[in-house]
C-alpha cells in the first residue's frame, strides 16, 4: 500500500516526476485524488497514456494531468476555475519545466461549450453533488472533444447507474475507495 501524502501536498507516483510533490491550495471542496486511486487508474490506462492527448476538467490540484504528463502523455490541458488552484498549477508546471502542460482558467462547462479538439483521455472530477457528470459527458461526446475509443475517467460519490451517462457510453472498470467511486468509461462518438 502506498504511503499517504503529507497534508497540503500530493505526490506524483510514477514517471519522470516520480516522487515530486504538488502543493494543494487551501480551497473548500478540493479533494485531490488519493495515491491508491491514481495507482489503480493509471494501471488501467497504462497502455494508453504514452503519447496521448489528455484533458483534465475540474483539475483542482492538477495531479491527474501532472501524473499523465509524467508518464509520457504528449500533451495535457488542465481546466480549473479557481484562481488559487490555477496559480498553483502554473507555478508547479514552471518548476517542473512542463512544456507539455497547458493550464486554463475557465469554468469547465463554458470551456467545452463550443466545438473542441479531440482528446484520447479525459479526467472528469466535478464537485460532488453538482449533477454535472451527465451534462458534461453529453457535451464531450457531441462537441468533438473525444477521439474514437477515448477513455473518460469519472470520479463521483454516485454509483454507476446514478451518473447519467449518455446512451452508448460504457463503464469499462469501476471501484470504490471510501465515499469515492471511480470509473473508466468509453463512448460511442
Amino acid at each position: 500500500m502506498m504511503a499517504a501524502s503529507a497534508p497540503g501536498r500530493v505526490r506524483i507516483i510514477a514517471g519522470r516526476w516520480r516522487g515530486r510533490r504538488l502543493t494543494i491550495p487551501d480551497l473548500p471542496g478540493l479533494r485531490p485524488t488519493p495515491d491508491r486511486v491514481r495507482e489503480s487508474l493509471f494501471n488501467w490506462l497504462m497502455p494508453l497514456v504514452e503519447g496521448a492527448h489528455c484533458l483534465d476538467l475540474f483539475a483542482g490540484t492538477g495531479v491527474l494531468g501532472f501524473e499523465a504528463a509524467s508518464r509520457g502523455a504528449a500533451g495535457v490541458v488542465l481546466v480549473e476555475e479557481a484562481s488559487a488552484a490555477v496559480d498553483a498549477m502554473r507555478r508547479q508546471a514552471a518548476a517542473f519545466g512542463a512544456e507539455d502542460l497547458e493550464v486554463v482558467q475557465a469554468d469547465a462547462l463554458c470551456w467545452i461549450a463550443g466545438s473542441g479538439r479531440p482528446f484520447d483521455i479525459v479526467f472528469l472530477d466535478p464537485p460532488f453533488g453538482s449533477g454535472l457528470i451527465g451534462p458534461i459527458c453529453r457535451r464531450l461526446g457531441e462537441g468533438g472533444w473525444l477521439r474514437p475509443a477515448a477513455r473518460i475517467y469519472i470520479e463521483s460519490e454516485l454509483d454507476a447507474e446514478g451518473l447519467g451517462l449518455p446512451e452508448g457510453w460504457k463503464i469499462l472498470r469501476g471501484r470504490r475507495a471510501g465515499q469515492v467511486r471511480y470509473y473508466l468509461a468509453t463512448a460511442e462518438v
